[in-house]
């Protein structure tokens, strides 16, 4: 079974309210088994647009990403960041079939 991501693209403009967002989605993330792959970090575009922080998280199963955002927890989360950031974010299912030889 293939896992699941998060990829978000956010711009961060109340960086003291996103905060209580960062502490509220732990719940979320530790029930459905997210783990960050990339949480902020240095970057370069290299091609289109770009936002201020980017962040991978990966679940153990594209069904869990799911749940996780549907989740009461996380929609809690959520709204402490609703007001204080923009994002996009997509959920996306991996790829486990051949890779470049």
């Amino acid at each position: 079974m293939a896992k699941g991501y998060w990829i978000g693209r956010v711009d961060v403009h109340n960086p003291d309210a996103y905060k209580n967002y960062v502490t509220a989605n732990a719940a979320a993330f530790s029930k459905y088994g997210a783990r960050f792959l990339v949480r902020g970090g240095g970057f370069r575009v290299a091609e289109g647009g770009s936002r201020d922080r980017n962040v991978v998280i990966e679940f153990p199963t594209y069904q869990a990403a799911l749940e996780c955002w549907d989740s009461p927890e996380y929609q809690a989360a959520k709204a402490e960041r609703d007001g204080h950031a923009v994002a996009d974010i997509i959920i996306i299912e991996g790829y486990e079939g051949p890779q470049p030889g």
